[in-house]
């Protein structure tokens, strides 16, 4: 039975680890040709060696999606190696600082905003003409639930992930009628490394406070974002652009 990516070429950015990895990993498991960028090369090899040992097709790209001519590059690369892009899931992003407004540097704001929203614009920028020119794709931008709603502390990130939402919405209303569908996946509590604080420190006080809000008392796994990002990839959502996709185990109800 053909996977729901089958013959597809998808690109996943911060794909080295966490929600990124699982997103390759499930992308090729559904029949697509990955490319697997990172600005970390150690761990974006690894996943293409997890790919690879699972029977699929991928290769690795270094690129920092805050610096567009290494975007380009990134999506050249893809074009050069496969032809063609179907898929997007536009995944890189980093926590911050997380103090009050007035205690934050220009330094971190502008480091976020760069790295989680510019990267995102990039991005689009440059995959979009690539879809355009094969007849559509469907592309998946990361935003949080920190991108729907406020919360105290953390301000470059919060405006970043709002800023992702708005930009998926207005990139959908742009190309509906070229047949490229714009979505956002927006996770809860995730339990990846960029949620901890990094792989060995200790889970952070509002990390914590988030876990503690979460109705079913458990942090969400990285596979669980990833299934909803395949999904929205696929012609199983061919109804779906331009919506912020919860997949939070019920956080944003409360």
């Amino acid at each position: 039975m053909a996977g729901l990516l089958a013959g597809k070429v998808g690109l996943i950015t911060g794909a080295g680890s966490g929600i990124g990895r699982s997103t390759a990993l499930a992308f090729s498991r559904e029949g697509a040709k990955v490319v697997v960028a990172d600005v970390t090369v150690e761990g974006g090899e690894e996943t293409v060696s997890l790919v690879k040992q699972a029977g699929g097709e991928a290769i690795f790209v270094k690129a920092d999606v805050s610096n567009a001519a290494e975007v380009e590059a990134l999506v050249n690369k893809t074009i050069s190696t496969y032809g063609r892009l179907d898929c997007a899931h536009n995944n890189a992003g980093i926590g911050g600082r997380m103090v009050p407004i007035v205690e934050d540097t220009e330094q971190n704001w502008d480091r976020v905003i760069a790295i989680n929203l510019t990267g995102v614009w990039y991005c689009l920028k440059y995959e979009i003409p690539q879809m355009l020119k094969h007849g559509g794709g469907s592309i998946v931008n990361t935003a949080s639930v920190a991108g729907l709603a406020g919360s105290r502390r953390g301000g470059p990130y919060i405006a970043s992930k709002h800023g992702v939402v708005g930009l998926t919405k207005t990139a959908a209303l742009e190309y509906a009628k070229q047949n490229i569908r714009v979505n956002a996946v927006c996770p809860g509590p995730i339990d990846t490394p960029l949620f901890r604080g990094g792989v060995d420190k200790p889970l952070p006080r509002f990390a914590d406070k988030m876990l503690q809000a979460q109705p079913g008392g458990r942090l969400g796994q990285p596979e669980e974002i990833a299934e909803s990002v395949v999904w929205l990839c696929s012609e199983a959502a061919s109804f779906v652009t331009g919506h912020a996709l919860a997949v939070d185990g019920g956080y944003m109800a409360r």
